[in-house]
């Protein structure tokens, strides 16, 4: 087995635990982190603009993450303002998507 089979063995696997949101399967509708695990497993796949049509923060959440954690370690000189703005832009990034989607009458399932 390669490792590239490994890898997409993986994901498919991930794929399989998809949690069910709560929201969408009660009330039947979107909740603002709707999206999220799907477009995870699609930016894993390589599929970069379906993973941001499905939900454009992940990327920029994760990068937030990413440099977050090199702040634990290094402990940048602005790197507080720096996780405190990227958390803004995040939210706002959210926010948006999620009035996006109700302007659009995409939030009921």
């Amino acid at each position: 087995m390669t490792l590239i089979n490994i890898y997409l063995h993986f994901v498919n696997w991930l794929e399989s635990l998809q949690l069910a949101c709560p929201s969408r399967k009660y009330l039947h509708m979107q909740c603002p982190g709707c999206g999220m695990q799907r477009s995870m497993i699609a930016l894993m796949r390589g599929e970069w603009i379906h993973s941001f049509s499905l939900y454009p923060a992940l990327v920029p959440m994760l990068l937030l993450l990413g440099f977050a954690l090199l702040h634990l370690k290094k402990q940048f000189a602005h790197g507080a303002s720096i996780i405190r703005y990227g958390q803004v832009v995040v939210v706002i990034l959210i926010v948006g998507n999620y009035i996006y989607k109700i302007i659009n009458h995409q939030i009921f399932v």
